[in-house]
């Protein structure tokens, strides 16, 4: 049933956004619902939509995410309104996140900010009345605006509010506010707890169960367990755990050991020990690799834990990448 299945183009941005356009029809062939894309310093996410949305018309279409701090509330709205009038019978989810200082202030030169959770809370409630059409004013701590207005006029159906998160503040966010939230390098083992987070907070907001709908990037890839393809896994998930909002995810989620290791490799001013830190148990919990059917059976797991829709983030590590993501997503749309 792979109608409940998304797959994203985050794992494979430097094939280029003609790939984009590829993998999306191939993954509308295969019965997928949805379409996400990640944004960084590669491919625009809203030109990269219009293009799939053109060639795919039966995709949903997802960022997954944009950093909230390179747009502001109207033009994120902006974007995802003009996606929603292309496509009024398609799901528009307007996936974003607080991003790392690392994409924020080195690569795009915009300050990432402090108070986090307030500053995505002020993002949201903004976002959303944007998006209902009416004027907005609002006189806030990180934004201000007087006589705002969305200049797209949307139907019944309206772009939806994705937050990405990691963190138990930031699921609550997602819970109280968002309309969905988009979980991220977590293992499967750790969904039940991130669930849990969100529907509690969503109860305690008075809104009904269900209202944020969950949805997890699931990283997998239908190749040969090679060295090689074990050493991409370990530098992955490194890079992600030297950010602070991850390392704490991943704590959470079990990692202390690797965690531990990888700090005091740091400290030492030693980065291949850093990487050798990530173990194997963490890179088959979170970067898999293996065959079709263990593919399947990996993805499977996230649907089983409580992810309503699996997001599909293609690992296209083998000697033909793009045989390696049509395999990949050819087994996830048996998974669930």
């Amino acid at each position: 049933m792979s109608d409940v299945l998304g797959v994203t183009f985050a794992g494979f941005t430097p094939l280029g956004p003609r790939r984009a356009v590829e993998v999306a029809q191939r993954a509308q062939e295969l019965g997928y619902r949805s379409f996400w894309t990640a944004e960084a310093s590669g491919p625009e996410s809203f030109a990269t939509l219009a293009a799939v949305g053109a060639v795919a018309p039966g995709l949903d279409l997802g960022t997954g995410i944009v950093p909230l701090q390179v747009r502001s509330p109207l033009l994120a709205a902006m974007g995802a309104a003009t996606l929603q009038d292309l496509h009024p019978d398609r799901r528009i989810l307007l996936g974003v996140g607080i991003s790392t200082p690392a994409i924020t202030e080195r690569w795009h030169g915009v300050t990432y900010g402090e108070h986090p959770l307030a500053v995505v809370r002020e993002y949201l409630e903004v976002t959303r009345q944007l998006l209902a059409g009416d004027p907005v004013t609002h006189d806030g701590p990180t934004y201000k605006l007087k006589g705002s207005q969305l200049g797209v006029r949307l139907g019944e159906r309206k772009p939806l509010l994705v937050l990405a998160a990691l963190n138990p503040g930031m699921l609550r966010l997602a819970g109280e506010l968002a309309d969905g939230v988009l979980l991220n390098y977590l293992p499967s083992s750790y969904v039940g707890p991130s669930v849990e987070t969100v529907r509690a907070a969503e109860a305690a907001a008075g809104r009904e169960p269900g209202s944020c709908r969950i949805f997890a990037l699931v990283h997998a890839g239908v190749a040969e367990r090679t060295e090689d393809a074990a050493e991409r896994a370990r530098k992955d998930i490194w890079s992600y755990a030297t950010a602070k909002g991850y390392a704490a995810m991943f704590r959470k989620a079990g990692y202390d050991d690797e965690l531990d290791e990888m700090t005091a490799a740091r400290a030492a001013g030693d980065r291949k020990a850093q990487v050798a830190a990530i173990s194997q148990r963490m890179c088959d919990d979170i970067d898999f690799v293996g065959s079709a059917e263990d593919v399947a059976t990996f993805v499977r797991r996230y649907a089983e834990a409580g992810i309503d829709e699996p997001v599909v983030m293609p690992l296209p590590w083998g000697p033909d990448r793009m045989a390696v993501i049509d395999d990949t997503i050819t087994a996830a749309a048996t998974a669930v």
